[in-house]
């Protein structure tokens, strides 16, 4: 009995060994990419306010962006949201320049 004890002690201790550090590098991967995410809103946000003219797309990507934020999510709701912000500040840009 108390091998079987032993035993089972022994496999929880090896899987918290190993489920525990992925789960952190997971959260501080998500984490990295929702700031990046907000970044990349805010820098698009103020694209859109330096814009001497109205671009509908921009406007619906950055809407988009901030949909999926407010929704929260994983890592690739970030990384979408990111995609997202990043193409309507490059479509305002774009247009400042012409």
């Amino acid at each position: 009995m108390g091998w079987l004890i032993g035993v089972i002690v022994l496999v929880v201790a090896g899987f918290a060994a190993a489920y525990l550090p992925r789960r952190r590098a997971a959260a501080r991967q998500r984490a990295a990419a929702w700031a990046d995410a907000r970044a990349a809103i805010a820098v698009a946000g103020v694209s859109r306010d330096a814009a001497r003219e109205r671009v509908a797309a921009a406007e619906e990507l950055l809407g988009r962006a901030e949909s999926i934020a407010a929704g929260r999510g994983g890592a690739g709701a970030a990384r979408e949201a990111a995609r997202c912000a990043r193409a309507a500040d490059r479509l305002w840009q774009e247009t400042g320049r012409a």
